[in-house]
C-alpha cells in the first residue's frame, strides 16, 4: 500500500465530516433533531393511527387525555393525537410546496437577473423592490377571504402564501450571483469557452447551494406561519384538521373557558417545535453559507 492510498484510506469520509461540523454547530443540530422527532412522529402516527380519526363525529367529544386517547378528543370528536398527526403533515405539505415554488421562482429570476444584467435585470430589480414593502399578510387575508370556502385546498392556500414569498429570495440570489461571476474562476470558464448555461449549472450553482438550501429553509418557514395564521384566522380549508384550523376551532367553542384546555394546547406547541426547528436550521445554515462566521475545526 503506498503512502497516497494510506492517507486516501485514513481521511475520514463526508459522512463523519458532516456528523463532526453538525456536532460543532448547536442550532443546526438542535434544529434538525427537532425536526427528526416531528418527521418520526407524523410516521409513526401514520403506521399506528386511523387518520379517519381526524375528522369529525369519529370518536366520543371532549374527552381529557386517557390511555384511550392519549391527547384528547374535541368537541366535534375529533381523536387529536390523529388530528394532529394530519394536520402536522398537511402544513408541512403546504409548507414545502410553497417553499419550493418560492425558492425556484427566486433562484430563478435571481440568476437570469444578475447573470444576464442590462433591461431584464432593472426589471426585476424594480419589480421587487415595489413588492418587497407590501403587507404579504394584509394581501395573503384579502385573497383568502374572498374566496369561497369550499374552493380552498392545501394547494390553494400554499399557491395563496407564495404569491408574495419570492421577492426576498430573488434579491439574494442576485447579489449572490452578482458577486460570483466576477471571480476568477468564472472569468477561466468564460475563456475557455464555456457557454452561459455550463456556467450557471457548474460553476455559480454549486457554489450558491448553502445559501439556496438556507432560502429554502426561510421559505419554508414563512409558508408554514402563512398557513397558520390563515388558519387561525378562519381562513383556511375548514374540513382540514391544519393546525391552525384546530386552534381556530377551540377559539369558537371557548375552549379554555370551558375547561378543555388540551384541545387549543397542543398544537400550539406543535407550532412552536416546527417554527423553532426551523428557525435554528436557517441559522445552522445561515453560518454554513458565511465563511465569516463559519466554526473551523
Amino acid at each position: 500500500m503506498t503512502d497516497a492510498t494510506l492517507v486516501m484510506s485514513l481521511r475520514p469520509s463526508r459522512f463523519w465530516l458532516a456528523m463532526r461540523y453538525i456536532r460543532r454547530n448547536k442550532s443546526l443540530a438542535i434544529g434538525l433533531a427537532v425536526m427528526l422527532f416531528l418527521i418520526a412522529f407524523t410516521v409513526i402516527g401514520f403506521l399506528t393511527i386511523n387518520p379517519r380519526h381526524a375528522y369529525p363525529l369519529s370518536a366520543a367529544t371532549r374527552q381529557a387525555p386517557s390511555w384511550k386517547y392519549p391527547l384528547g378528543t374535541d368537541f366535534f370528536g375529533r381523536d387529536l393525537l390523529a388530528a394532529m398527526v394530519v394536520g402536522m403533515w398537511q402544513t408541512a405539505a403546504i409548507g414545502l410546496i410553497a417553499g419550493g415554488i418560492g425558492t425556484m421562482i427566486g433562484v430563478f429570476l435571481g440568476f437570469v437577473s444578475a447573470y444576464f444584467g442590462g433591461l431584464i435585470d432593472a426589471i426585476i430589480k424594480t419589480i421587487c423592490q415595489i413588492l418587497t414593502p407590501i403587507p404579504v399578510l394584509l394581501i395573503q387575508v384579502v385573497v383568502a377571504g374572498s374566496l369561497d370556502k369550499r374552493d380552498v385546498t392545501i394547494m390553494v392556500m400554499a399557491l395563496i402564501i407564495v404569491m408574495l414569498g419570492w421577492m426576498g429570495t430573488t434579491l439574494v440570489v442576485r447579489s449572490q450571483v452578482l458577486t460570483m461571476k466576477e471571480r476568477q474562476f468564472v472569468a477561466v470558464a468564460k475563456l475557455s469557452g464555456v457557454g452561459s448555461m455550463g456556467i450557471i449549472f457548474k460553476e455559480i450553482m454549486p457554489n450558491l447551494l448553502p445559501f439556496i438550501a438556507a432560502a429554502f429553509v426561510v421559505q419554508v418557514f414563512q409558508a408554514v406561519f402563512a398557513s397558520f395564521y390563515l388558519a387561525v384566522l378562519g381562513l383556511g380549508p375548514l374540513r382540514e384538521p391544519l393546525l391552525g384550523n384546530i386552534i381556530w376551532s377551540a377559539q369558537g367553542q371557548g375552549a379554555f373557558f370551558n375547561g378543555w384546555w388540551w384541545w387549543p394546547i397542543e398544537p400550539a406547541i406543535a407550532m412552536v417545535l416546527i417554527l423553532g426547528s426551523l428557525a435554528l436550521i436557517n441559522m445552522g445554515l445561515d453560518e454554513l453559507a458565511n465563511p465569516r462566521v463559519r466554526k473551523s475545526e
